[in-house]
């Protein structure tokens, strides 16, 4: 999983230096708040919380046709006792020019995760994006989490994270 992160990381830093002219490929950074709230099962009881903090990190913007795109990041989100490093994986539709709906996979990876629990987490993504200018962006969306992160849990011993994220981007 680090390598991954990793090897993202660099081709993002790679494609900021020398994509700029590319066909409409663009790339950035982005921070915002970010709200994490979970849901904690033990023995079948049911307990939830939550807490906010902050996200920020790079973005690209890959066309794939004139209202579809491919739109990956690499986000450090650190939020209460939680930080995690993120890889959303959006497919965006252009709904009118300068307003997107994008959805998809987010992973992440939780550092410092506790003993008990696992430091992979996965989720899906919804939100919506409106470019303020050309360079400025804003978004926001909801994570839905997926990933049980109790080592050995099952459906009745089970902590599971999803969360709300506004932020604002600028594009190079």
């Amino acid at each position: 999983m680090k390598k991954l992160l990793l090897s993202v990381a660099a081709v993002l830093a790679f494609g900021v230096v020398s994509a700029q002219d590319s066909d409409g490929m663009r790339f950035g950074a982005k921070a915002g708040f970010a709200s994490l709230s979970s849901k904690v099962k033990v023995a079948g009881v049911s307990a939830n919380g939550s807490d906010s903090g902050f996200f920020g990190g790079l973005f690209a913007e890959f066309p794939i046709s004139e209202s579809f795109g491919f739109k990956p990041e690499l986000l450090y989100v650190a939020v209460g006792d939680v930080n995690q490093i993120q890889l959303p994986l959006h497919l965006k539709y252009d709904v009118t020019e300068g307003f997107g709906l994008f959805t998809g996979p987010n992973l992440g990876f939780i550092t410092g995760a506790e003993d008990g629990t696992k430091s992979f987490n996965y989720g899906i993504d919804l939100g919506a994006s409106y470019d303020i200018t050309e360079e400025i962006v804003a978004d926001a969306r909801y994570n839905i989490g997926l990933a049980n992160l109790v080592e050995n849990g099952d459906s009745d011993n089970s902590i599971k994270l999803s969360g709300f994220y506004i932020g604002v981007g600028y594009r190079f």
